[in-house]
């Protein structure tokens, strides 16, 4: 959500955090002239923005475009946000972790330092058309609103071509970025209930925004049965042979790569939700700077063109790129699980294009893999993939290399190790501990777990120079959360609905991190 705020870069301070910020050179822009900058484009936002009259309500919109997060918004800042065509919407994690459980954030001397709730991005930004659509006002993607009935991926995607809605005609099935982007962290993996009706979940998804229900379970299906096509497919193949599309399951808070059809031949269903607007998300800009760093223009976003050359658990990774070094700059920082999603290839895949799932611009680390072969690393994110009882212990990573899996078939009961998920999928492995634990693998398709994993690292975004960083203000406790009431609550009106639920949300909306 976006939240009326004002800083200084002499004195940052949100609620009782403060955040250390660099000064830069700037050049102011009046609230006219943001206005003027923003009429002249052709977002879909523009003209929501003209219909609203009230200058302050205008102002307090306009804090999405203050990328400084200094109270003010100029020139240079339209331009880097209007000029975003694949702008990144945050993951919605507010909470910090240790690989156990919920914590206050940590500060700089503390192993978990640097995690996801500790930067801030694009909070998820949604207006509900009335009309059976959703408009993200970050994106600038229009949804359907309700998935309907599942559907085979073949019944998806000839279903775009004859879909209507709310008068428009030009929609289709979303590849996975563009689904991915609708993703959440806030979310609560179901997992650990499988078959339990009654179990109390919180979706990967924005459920007071989008319908939204979990798996059946009086039909036979499991708890975390509600997966939703994209039209990636995937260039090669998962569970020896099958034809295989990517999706995300909101229930579990995951990407994977789905077989079209199931073990028994017949066609595998899913939820289907239809896009529109804005052809260009999902596609990246790079550009090699010639200083051992990648920009791509179109999310805004700093890389790292090598990766980390080893593989470390995630407190570990944390720290490594916390404390990197690189091109003059030191505020690089382990990516979020979005935010590194964004540079997969899904035209590259290691069992056809032997290279791993990302631009050949990136260095990548090759590794030999669980069963001897030739393949490329996991990588950590600073994302806390978080279980309904509150465990923290798994992180998220994004996949570059075959997400590989042991699974028997038949009645033999031979166990083979096979790409289960494909390259590019999402999961989640533990922070710390011992990979013999996990020997066997982990869940339905017996996931290899590892726990030391690669890391790439990033810079930039929505505000690349503010941290939270509670050990730099001796009256906020390290050791406790910022209290819900405290957080600050956005202004509602005709340009800032009651997004994320408003109201029907216990009334206390994502804040700001």
């Amino acid at each position: 959500m976006i939240a009326a705020h004002s800083f200084s870069h002499e004195s940052a301070s949100h609620s009782s955090l403060h955040a250390a910020v660099t000064a830069r050179p700037r050049t102011s822009m009046s609230l006219a002239g943001a206005v003027a900058a923003l009429m002249a484009t052709s977002l879909p936002t523009a003209a929501l923005f003209a219909q609203e009259a009230d200058p302050g309500l205008q102002s307090s919109w306009l804090d999405q475009y203050d990328l400084n997060w200094d109270g003010r918004v100029d020139e240079r800042e339209i331009s880097a946000f209007l000029t975003r065509t694949y702008p990144i919407v945050d993951t919605g994690q507010v909470q910090c972790f240790d690989d156990n459980s919920t914590i206050g954030c940590p500060g700089s001397d503390s192993p978990w330092f640097g995690q996801d709730a500790q930067y801030f991005g694009n909070e998820p930004r949604y207006l509900d058309n009335g009309d059976g659509t959703v408009t993200d006002l970050i994106t600038g993607l229009m949804w359907s609103q309700n998935p309907g009935a599942k559907k085979t991926f073949a019944e998806a995607i000839a279903g775009a071509a004859t879909f209507n809605l709310a008068g428009y005609d030009d929609w289709r099935l979303p590849t996975i970025k563009e689904l991915y982007s609708l993703i959440l962290f806030s979310g609560r993996d179901v997992s650990i209930c499988m078959e339990d009706a009654s179990c109390a979940g919180i979706p990967f998804i924005d459920a007071e925004t989008f319908a939204f229900q979990y798996g059946d379970t009086s039909i036979g299906e499991r708890i975390i049965d509600a997966q939703y096509w994209s039209a990636t497919q995937y260039i090669s193949t998962t569970m020896n042979g099958a034809a295989t599309a990517f999706g995300v399951n909101f229930a579990d808070g995951r990407i994977k790569g789905y077989p079209e059809a199931m073990g028994d031949g017949s066609a595998k269903t899913e939820f289907t939700l239809y896009v529109r607007g804005n052809p260009n998300y999902g596609i990246n800009a790079f550009s090699d700077n010639g200083d051992g760093t990648v920009s791509d223009e179109a999310t805004g976003l700093l890389w790292a063109q090598a990766d980390s050359g080893v593989a470390f658990d995630w407190p570990s990774a944390l720290s490594y790129c916390e404390t990197l070094s690189l091109a003059g700059r030191d505020d690089w920082r382990l990516p979020n699980a979005k935010e590194l999603h964004s540079l997969v290839d899904y035209t590259q895949a290691p069992a056809v294009t032997a290279t791993p799932a990302i631009d050949t611009i990136f260095q990548v680390t090759p590794i030999t893999n669980e069963g001897g072969q030739l393949d490329y690393p996991w990588y950590w994110t600073s994302t806390t993939h978080a279980n309904i009882d509150g465990n923290g212990s798994f992180a998220a990573y994004i996949a570059f290399g075959e997400t590989l899996g042991y699974m028997s078939f038949g009645s033999s009961g031979i166990t083979e190790l096979m790409d289960v998920h494909g390259a590019g999928a999402q999961r989640s492995s533990p922070k710390t501990g011992d990979e013999a634990d996990w020997a066997g693998g982990h869940g339905p398709q017996g996931d290899v777990i590892r726990i030391n994993n690669f890391a790439r690292c990033v810079a930039g975004g929505v505000a690349p120079d503010i941290l939270i960083d509670p050990s730099a203000d001796p009256t906020l406790p390290t050791d406790q959360p910022l209290p819900p009431t405290e957080q600050p609550q956005p202004p509602v009106g005709p340009m800032n609905p009651p997004l994320f639920g408003g109201p029907n949300n216990a009334g206390q909306p994502p804040a700001r991190r």
